[in-house]
């Protein structure tokens, strides 16, 4: 696990994953044309309309795999 720390909405969260989701999740903000924070926000965003939220590093690795599964 990689711990890193990304600011969003104003304040600091570490997040945790494996070296090789953190990789794809760079590819994606980059073929994005965003940032990371960026990317990581609008997840973020997205996981607290589900009922129960799912974790932050669980909702990053759905949305991952799930854009590899479906590529816009």
């Amino acid at each position: 696990m990689l711990k890193r720390s990304i600011t969003l909405k104003g304040h600091r969260t570490s997040i945790a994953l494996e070296p090789e989701f953190w990789q794809a999740l760079e590819k994606l903000a980059a073929a994005e044309n965003r940032s990371l924070p960026s990317l990581v926000y609008d997840i973020d965003r997205a996981r607290l309309k589900k009922q129960p939220p799912p974790g932050l590093a669980s909702a990053i690795r759905v949305h991952i795999l799930d854009k590899a599964a479906r590529p816009d």
